[in-house]
């Protein structure tokens, strides 16, 4: 079973047998850790693949950000920030696939992406925008698992139906491994910053977030609020519970919740009619 998981590893952490990413991300990384590096000099940098930088401004207008009036790359920086934006690029290949493939998932992460930055807001945490984008790529780990284990992946969609489990549950007794794991590795081979790559490695176990257990809280909640409320389809039968150190760490109360759970209904609206958009 374990030669399994290190051969599924070895395939995410070799880039080459992901989808092919743009040739501007290298430069995109190194311009980013460049002190002197102008928010410009990045804007031109990405413009210059118009592919992606439609794909960059499609997502920056999503319901999950709340600008709606994002019109160029260099606003994209300034509002969202540099990771951000980095992140978003280096993961537009993936969403087309996962609009294509699995339009449930897709409007799942989506959700997730919407409700983390409600709640982000709501409790006044700093860097809204990164955590509704640690969100959005919350379960990106299952379109990498579908993408390379086809026959696995009917596998776990026939356990989690005839035994009744989470998918992770599944993931783990066909793969030695789960999405959130698979997300980790993945995140480590597109050198995320460990703000939003720990919230995907941990959310469904927020015990195990060290260094960003606030914005980890805040993507677990998001994935179970998203679930509770049926909006698109993340491959579990059942709801899980809210973790009781995600309740703790984000001071988190009934009247919050519902409070929450009440605004999030519109807000998904939005969601809803934004995606459907993208479908036409």
């Amino acid at each position: 079973m374990d030669d399994k998981r290190s051969e599924l590893k070895k395939i995410i952490m070799d880039i080459r047998t992901l989808p092919t990413l743009p040739g501007v991300i290298n430069k995109l990384n190194t311009l980013s850790e460049n002190a002197k590096a102008s928010v410009q000099e990045m804007a031109r940098l990405v413009s210059s693949d118009q592919v992606l930088s439609a794909r960059i401004l499609r997502l920056a207008n999503s319901p999950s950000y709340g600008f709606y009036r994002v019109s160029t790359i260099s606003n994209a920086i300034i509002l969202l920030g540099v990771n951000v934006v980095k992140s978003l690029a280096i993961s537009s290949s993936i969403f087309e696939i996962m609009e294509r493939s699995s339009v449930g998932l897709w409007e799942h992460s989506l959700g997730a992406g919407v409700a983390a930055n409600l709640i982000a807001r709501k409790l006044a945490l700093p860097e809204c925008e990164e955590i509704a984008t640690a969100a959005l790529l919350h379960d990106i780990g299952k379109v990498i698992i579908s993408l390379k284990c086809t026959e696995s992946e009917q596998h776990i969609k026939k356990m989690i139906h005839e035994k009744q489990l989470y998918m992770r549950e599944a993931e783990r007794e066909v793969l030695d491994t789960d999405h959130a794991e698979v997300g980790a590795w993945l995140s480590k081979s597109w050198f995320l910053p460990d703000k939003l790559s720990e919230p995907i490695a941990f959310h469904h176990d927020v015990q195990l977030s060290q260094n960003h257990r606030i914005k980890t809280a805040v993507v677990h909640l998001a994935d179970v609020l998203i679930k509770a409320s049926g909006f698109g389809e993340s491959g579990d039968r059942y709801v899980p519970q809210i973790q009781k150190i995600a309740w703790d760490v984000l001071k988190l109360n009934d009247e919050i919740l519902t409070e929450l759970v009440e605004e999030l209904e519109d807000k998904l609206v939005e969601a809803r009619n934004f995606s459907l958009e993208m479908q036409a």
